[in-house]
């Protein structure tokens, strides 16, 4: 809360003075400073009752605090309006310092609140300085909130987002509804080869897209992820030849792939978390379920051929936790908001790639 108090400087200091002298205020003092280091705490709470003119009242101490400098308990006194915020104010980090000549007399008022004296007390005091000082009381900070996979890095903040986006057939940790057809599953597709080809040519434009962006790199960060040796493009121009050589008719870009590759090129210009979310859902997802389904698409439509978008040059676990390592390292040097904006685009991701994989059942 915000609370006012109306007194002469010098009467302020001469109050501070007397009590940091006091042998009270020295023991204070101490317990407080090992409590700050022991806790790791910003602020502590005192007052100490003092007497004038036979009516006890709370009396501010200005504690010195090792965490963040000064904390002053003004717990029992009545706040202000904010309409008071335009009075000259000071935050009490360093003692008052009268330099300005004395006016008349005047009275000083400490409003009490919760106290068995509660009532205004004025004091009659000599000529001095006045100034209107704002204190803050404030609480003892709270820890910060950890965010779920916090603590092994923010690939696993990724990846716990990601996973409540699956259905509870694709992932225990799914928690959404079964809507479109390609959240079926996989078992129960009724994929065509037309179709498979549609989706390979728009999977081939993310990828050229993707690949292109983190080649040009038009944010130094892009240029941690090249020769990951988790690149698509070129696996897929040769399953592309490959379907080319059986006489399928390959299609043209369609919609899905057209307005997904657009997306990822506005999106690398301006937002680099927002790009990185795609970034790992579209390579991660795709070394993970992607997997699943083309095996289970080859089992339906191909002979049980594996195609070469589903292999990978080197020990694919390893050459995943490479590029977390990058991705964890990437984000270290960003802000909280800029993960959790980062996290928020994890949704669109999932949209645009769900638009393309529909193709596969056209």
């Amino acid at each position: 809360m915000e609370l006012l108090l109306k007194c002469p400087l010098a009467f302020w200091s001469k109050v501070n003075k007397e009590y940091m002298s006091s042998p009270d205020w020295t023991a204070c003092h101490i317990m407080i400073k090992n409590k700050a280091r022991s806790m790791n705490m910003a602020d502590f709470h005192f007052f100490r009752i003092g007497t004038i003119e036979k009516q006890p009242i709370p009396l501010p101490i200005i504690l010195s605090n090792p965490c963040q400098g000064i904390c002053v308990s003004m717990a029992s006194l009545t706040p202000i309006s904010h309409s008071h915020s335009h009075s000259h104010s000071h935050s009490l980090l360093k003692r008052p310092n009268v330099r300005a000549p004395p006016p008349p007399s005047f009275f000083s008022s400490f409003i009490l609140k919760d106290f068995p004296y509660s009532k205004t007390l004025s004091l009659k005091l000599p000529r001095m300085v006045t100034r209107n000082v704002v204190v803050s009381a404030t609480t003892a900070e709270k820890p910060r909130k950890r965010y779920p996979g916090e603590a092994k890095g923010f690939v696993e903040e990724m990846r716990f987002v990601a996973m409540k986006l699956h259905t509870k057939e694709q992932a225990k940790e799914g928690e959404k509804e079964v809507k479109q057809p390609e959240e079926r599953p996989v078992q129960r597709w009724e994929p065509s080869v037309d179709g498979y080809s549609k989706f390979l040519v728009d999977s081939k434009l993310v990828y050229d897209t993707l690949e292109g962006i983190i080649d040009k790199a038009p944010f130094p960060s892009y240029a941690e992820f090249r020769d990951t040796r988790l690149e698509r493009s070129e696996k897929l121009a040769k399953d592309l030849q490959w379907f080319k050589e059986q006489g399928y008719t390959i299609p043209e870009p369609s919609s899905p792939g057209v307005t997904y590759a657009e997306y990822l090129k506005e999106l690398s210009e301006k937002d680099p978390q927002a790009f990185i979310c795609h970034f790992y859902n579209i390579y991660f997802a795709h070394s993970a379920g992607g997997r699943m389904i083309g095996k289970k698409v080859a089992e339906k439509i191909l002979d049980k051929k594996e195609l070469e978008f589903y292999k990978w040059d080197g020990d694919l676990s390893q050459l995943l936790q490479n590029v977390r390592d990058k991705l964890n390292k990437v984000a270290e040097s960003w802000t909280r908001e800029e993960k959790n904006h980062c996290l928020e685009e994890t949704e669109k991701s999932f949209k645009y790639s769900g638009d393309i994989l529909r193709l596969i059942l056209s």
